[in-house]
């Protein structure tokens, strides 16, 4: 240094030190915050993803329920329970069709997609959907002629149980155990992920599940699937929620 040259104070020094730290520390914080927005947008737009393609898939096998293209007599059976043999030849019960159960929670629906004439000899014919409020889940079950029925058949569609450990996209909470008020329910009140209606303009809804003659009748079933992503929310620190729904026209069934 030159004669009469006046370097930095060790003030000064700590003083740029300091003001060095805070840009970086701003810098950090926002890299970090863009980065958890950029996350919680994945995991919001996979949720998304997820549900609407099962609702798609849902709606595609639901619209087939009842299909003979060759109008069979005598060819639908109903789902025998775990542990037994799914028989190929018809049941008693012809009146239901393809629909063989339609609960709130619950539907198994047949389809001969192979043109065979029988129905179950080919994977997809039988399937059935099953909403579990305990693991918040849905469950899909395919079920094939000559094979056992088995608990480990029906595997996770939507959701995931939590007591798996395993991380989820979302959860299935049409049943909401944190805000009852806020479940999805059908026209009696009861948690229902589908709900059943007629032909008649305006259509009314129906109760299969509790008379059972009304099978025959269904010509729509509405599927609903409220559902929570693992984002939190920052405003109300709380999952973010959202509901999706679809309409089936079961056209096959009418015939």
């Amino acid at each position: 240094m030159k004669a009469g040259e006046k370097g930095f104070t060790l003030i000064e020094l700590l003083f740029a030190i300091f003001i060095g730290v805070m840009l970086i520390g701003a810098a950090y914080i926002a890299m970090t915050s863009g980065q958890q927005t950029s996350a919680g947008v994945e995991r919001k737009v996979a949720a998304q993803q997820d549900v609407r393609a099962a609702l798609q898939v849902m709606g595609l096998e639901l619209g087939m329920a009842s299909y003979n293209p060759h109008y069979m007599p005598a060819m639908w059976h109903d789902l025998p329970p775990l542990g037994n043999p799914v028989q190929c030849r018809g049941s008693g019960n012809q009146e239901y069709k393809g629909i063989r159960e339609a609960t709130p929670t619950a539907v198994t629906v047949e389809m001969d997609l192979g043109e065979s004439g029988l129905v179950g000899d080919e994977r997809g014919e039988i399937i059935r959907y099953v909403y579990d409020p305990t693991s918040q889940s849905l469950t899909r079950e395919t079920a094939n002629c000559n094979q056992t029925r088995s608990a480990s058949a029906a595997v996770h569609f939507l959701g995931d149980d939590p007591r798996s450990k395993r991380p989820r996209t979302v959860r299935v909470i049409n049943k909401n155990g944190e805000d009852p008020a806020q479940d999805i329910v059908n026209g009696h009140g009861t948690v229902a992920v589908f709900r059943y209606f007629d032909g008649r303009r305006p259509a009314q809804e129906l109760y299969p599940d509790e008379t059972f003659d009304d099978i025959p009748k269904i010509r729509r079933i509405d599927i609903t699937l409220a559902v929570e992503t693992d984002e939190v929310d920052p405003a109300s620190k709380r999952r973010k929620q959202m509901i999706y729904s679809t309409s089936v026209l079961v056209r096959n069934h009418v015939f």
